[in-house]
């Protein structure tokens, strides 16, 4: 066995691993937003249903296709042609998701007649889309400060996730 087929071995009990867990929270998101908060329609007359479709697709978007991405390129076993052909749709994918995510909560916005982009998630928020958007750009060529940008872009929509978290906390707990 060369090292090669040892790294792919490897790489790929890992990717089991990534993949259960992206796959509970996308799961775990789905029941909260269904359940719990009474569904998602972006066509919805009803704010909150529009409201849904931001966090669902903002998760699914950039934190799980992102990193299904990120290991579909390490990982998967074909040429580099091919690698990066797949890489870069699935990340092709994450963007439009992405946009439309966005969208839905500047939609909710309109509806319930709030400002836009008035806080920290709303900023690094967009901060993350933007290098994701420069992640996509043609001229950019294979080096490790484009593997950085897309580890800080994963980093940037985990920052923000909690950036969220924080703000329901000191919303609730009166702070």
């Amino acid at each position: 066995m060369d090292r090669r087929s040892e790294y792919y071995s490897a790489a790929s009990r890992l990717t089991y691993v990534a993949h259960f867990f992206g796959l509970t929270a996308l799961i775990l998101i789905l029941i909260w937003l269904l359940h719990y908060r009474g569904g998602l329609n972006y066509e919805s007359n009803n704010p909150d249903l529009v409201f849904n479709v931001h966090p669902f697709l903002m998760f699914f978007s950039l934190i799980f296709l992102g990193g299904e991405a990120m290991m579909a390129y390490k990982t998967v076993r074909a040429t580099h042609g091919v690698r990066k052909s797949v890489h870069m749709l699935v990340h092709l994918l994450a963007i439009v998701l992405a946009i439309v995510g966005i969208s839905a909560a500047f939609k909710y916005h309109d509806m319930i007649y709030k400002e836009d982009v008035y806080s920290l998630h709303s900023w690094i928020g967009i901060t993350t889309i933007c290098m994701f958007c420069l992640q996509l750009s043609p001229h950019q060529h294979e080096s490790r400060l484009l593997n950085f940008t897309g580890l800080a872009i994963l980093f940037f929509g985990i920052f923000v996730d909690l950036s969220v978290a924080l703000g329901y906390y000191t919303f609730y707990s009166g702070y």
